[in-house]
């Protein structure tokens, strides 16, 4: 069976291109590349922009803007001085799994870098998030997002020290924070409420997973509840837009 207008299910609609035709030359150019990497493999080398301008006749500055474009799509990447044909993104799942567990399931290598662990005095805005009063000592936990070696996000996790009062000796800031909590301390997971939006990464975000400051994130608050319903822990997740996709399951709710 053939499908509406040639396209595959999910694609844009008729290409992307307008019914009246007329389409921008870099647009163009972004086809016939995007036509490219369907046969090319993860890591191959672009053949060099004066070939490609030549190629799709256009000019070098109007090819860049295709480049751009298919770089911040996670569809390339830059590499040196060059640009390679980028994997497919990390399907995440929006759900109570961890990081580790969705990264693990694609096959990749989840990892952490350890940016910063602080203990302080929790504000005001931050206790109710917590279950904890104003001035009661919480951690700040500050992570890189690694899939093999690749830094693909930033995570910043709150949690009472109450809580996890030897995070910072007895936790490996390398591996699963949900794993410690359940395997060492018998904490459990049992609901969250999430909020996903899109941002723009700050200097010093860009910085720490290596992004230039126009790449869009995806960013993900998380307000995670205990088996018992009481607040554990608040989490600000960025994850690369070019690298990530998030999925979930949608069921009919029950009616009263």
């Amino acid at each position: 069976m053939e499908f509406p207008y040639g396209q595959e299910p999910g694609a844009p609609i008729r290409s992307g291109i307008p019914e009246h035709g007329r389409i921008p030359k870099y647009y163009a150019a972004k086809v016939g590349i995007a036509a490219l990497l369907a046969d090319a493999d993860e890591g191959e080398p672009l053949p060099p922009e004066r070939d490609l301008a030549q190629r799709f006749d256009v000019s070098r500055e109007t090819l860049r803007q295709a480049l751009r474009e298919l770089v911040l799509e996670g569809r390339l990447r830059r590499m040196g001085r060059g640009t390679v044909v980028a994997g497919p993104k990390l399907a995440q799942p929006l759900s109570l799994a961890s990081y580790t567990e969705g990264v693990r399931d694609q096959g990749r290598r989840p990892g952490r870098h350890l940016v910063g662990l602080d203990r302080f005095p929790c504000p005001p805005a931050l206790a109710a998030d917590l279950g904890a009063a104003a001035g009661d000592p919480v951690w700040h936990m500050e992570r890189v997002l690694l899939a093999d070696d690749e830094r693909v996000g930033l995570e910043s996790t709150y949690v009472a020290v109450a809580r996890v009062p030897d995070l910072d000796t007895a936790f490996d800031p390398d591996s699963s924070f949900y794993a410690y909590l359940h395997e060492r301390l018998g904490i459990g997971f049992g609901d969250a409420d999430e909020r996903l939006e899109t941002v723009l990464a700050t200097p010093r975000e860009a910085l720490l997973i290596g992004t230039p400051g126009a790449l869009p994130m995806l960013l993900i608050h998380r307000l995670s509840r205990d088996t018992r319903g009481r607040p554990l822990e608040r989490v600000r997740s960025l994850y690369r837009g070019d690298r990530f996709s998030f999925t979930t399951h949608l069921g009919t709710p029950a009616r009263p």
